[in-house]
């Protein structure tokens, strides 16, 4: 049941400490509470206790931190955007460390479908993200501009990584509603679909949906390991070891020290932890 030490882990989100908190303004672009736009340096930073926010805007090469912290805890590969200079040196300088995804907002919609092929072509893209309900307009998960983006990644055979459930910014839910999937998936029977943040809360209609469709996975992102759902939980304990997959949240809200810790205490079965840790991400990822 506890989790065991020798397997080098898959993080499928991760990133790199920025100059300044700059990045989150496409979110404080569509927030309207005075919180998020003026006293938070992080928009969901009324969610997260410890955000490691010390590690912005330091003089330390944002690359060598984040391989730090994954030497520290045995991550041997990370998924990370291509589309920053850091991601792009990361690539470059850590080929074995590091996955290359890229994330979309199909407002562009063959803008979007022209960049996907771009960046698999120039980086070696392994997968696609997208934030449904922070595209600006939203863009609902199941709305018609996605469609050439998912077709796209079926052509490609590139898994999409989704953000589905309530999103933490203060913002409409509808765009990332879970029932949303469903439609997408009967649509892309071929498509390989990962959620982000949690579903919640419609985690049980995540694991039904799971259970009806092959290719839908579930990503842990931005979850502290003790508030992973118990839906979830259960699910991976029984028929679901092969959809859940690993998903850290570092340094965006959450230090790895922070989910290390309380990974420990995850009641996972001893079958679970290499589909968990490594061996789904290796196979929704293409690595071998």
């Amino acid at each position: 049941m506890a989790m065991p030490t020798d397997i080098p882990i898959i993080d499928t989100m991760i990133g790199f400490p920025k100059p300044d908190f700059s990045t989150y303004d496409f979110i404080r672009a569509q927030t309207k509470d005075s919180q998020s736009s003026e006293e938070f340096d992080f928009p969901v930073e009324y969610m997260f206790k410890g955000v490691p926010k010390e590690l912005y805007g330091t003089d330390n090469d944002p690359v060598q931190v984040t391989l730090k912290e994954m030497d520290r805890f045995n991550i041997e590969l990370a998924l990370i955007s291509c589309e920053d200079e850091s991601g792009q040196r990361a690539l470059k300088d850590y080929p074995e460390r590091f996955i290359a995804s890229m994330s979309v907002d199909p407002n562009d919609v063959m803008g979007e479908v022209r960049r996907i092929d771009q960046l698999h072509r120039e980086w070696g893209v392994k997968a696609v993200g997208a934030f449904p309900a922070g595209c600006f307009p939203q863009v609902p998960i199941d709305d018609a501009k996605f469609y050439p983006i998912y077709a796209k990644c079926v052509e490609l055979d590139l898994p999409i990584f989704v953000c589905a459930g309530v999103p933490g910014p203060r913002f409409p839910f509808s765009p990332q509603h879970v029932e949303r999937i469903d439609q997408v998936m009967y649509d892309f029977p071929e498509l390989t679909f990962v959620t982000r943040h949690g579903c919640e809360p419609w985690e049980d209609l995540a694991v039904k949906l799971m259970l009806k469709w092959p290719g839908l996975h579930y990503s842990t992102s931005a979850f502290a390991p003790k508030h992973y759902p118990e839906a979830i939980i259960r699910y991976a304990n029984t028929r679901g070891a092969e959809k859940i997959i690993y998903a850290g949240y570092f340094p965006m809200g959450l230090s790895l020290e922070r989910i290390m810790t309380d990974m420990k205490d995850v009641p996972f079965r001893d079958k679970v932890w290499p589909g968990f840790l490594r061996e789904n991400a290796r196979r929704v990822l293409k690595l071998d």
